[in-house]
This record gives structure tokens, C-alpha cells and sequence, in this order.
């Protein structure tokens, strides 16, 4: 019998801006921990830039950002720019929270491959992260 040992999926969970409230990321990192995935939890009021430096100092390959307060438009594409000036293009970007459908396309053209809504399966968070997340090099 062959068994191989693959290193978890590594995801850092954060909320951007000056939402306060936690609880859907909460339930969406404890549900991707409890599948067996290393989940960082970065808290509430996190910069653009701390949410980058948490990402390039945890080395994950997945991040995703939890935000109601209605700012995704100004703040995600901050997040992305924070990425890519230390050198991050290739990790895994999802949101959640309270975002119109109108501003979907506007999200995934910046780069997110996921935007979650309130009520989404958590199994459903899962397996995309599961299908989507980068291979380890």
C-alpha cells in the first residue's frame, strides 16, 4: 500500500477596512480548518498592507477576504496591489460578505476566481478552494 503525505493547503482568512463584525469568517476559517487545511486568522481591521505581509510571512497559497461594510471596490484592489509589489501573483483570491452582483465582474477582474455570499455551503468553500488552490512548489 502506497500512502503519500500532502502538505495542507495553506489559507489566510482576513478582513479589510473597518468592518467589525467576524462571524462569517469565523465560520469559513473554522470550516476550512476542520477539512484539514492550515487557516491563518488575521482578525478585524486589518490593512491592505498587514493582510500582504500576513500572506508573504505565512506563505499561503489561498487568500480570502470577508467584508460587509460595502468598501470590496476600494479596498480589494488595494489588497491585490500590496500582493503584488512583495512578489504574490500566484496565490489563490476569494471574497465573501455582503457584495452586490453588480460588483462581481469588477472583483474578478482584479483577480479574485470566488466571491461567496451570505448563506453559501461552507462545503461549497471548501471544494473550491480544494479545485482552485495552487500547487505547492
Amino acid at each position: 500500500m502506497v500512502t503519500t503525505t500532502e502538505a495542507p493547503i495553506r489559507v489566510l482568512i482576513a478582513k479589510p477596512g473597518l468592518d467589525g463584525h467576524d462571524r462569517g469568517a469565523k465560520v469559513v476559517a473554522r470550516a476550512l480548518r476542520d477539512a484539514g487545511m492550515e487557516v491563518i486568522y488575521t482578525g478585524i481591521r486589518q490593512t491592505p498592507q498587514m493582510i500582504a505581509e500576513a500572506a508573504l510571512q505565512e506563505d499561503v497559497q489561498v487568500v480570502g477576504l470577508s467584508i460587509l461594510s460595502g468598501a470590496h471596490l476600494e479596498l480589494f484592489p488595494r489588497v491585490v496591489e500590496e500582493l503584488k509589489s512583495r512578489g504574490i501573483d500566484d496565490v489563490l483570491l476569494f471574497a465573501g460578505g455582503i457584495i452586490p452582483n453588480d460588483d462581481i465582474p469588477a472583483i474578478n477582474a482584479i483577480g479574485f476566481k470566488g466571491v461567496f455570499g451570505p448563506g453559501t455551503d461552507t462545503n461549497d468553500i471548501i471544494e473550491f478552494v480544494r479545485g482552485n488552490a495552487p500547487a505547492r512548489t
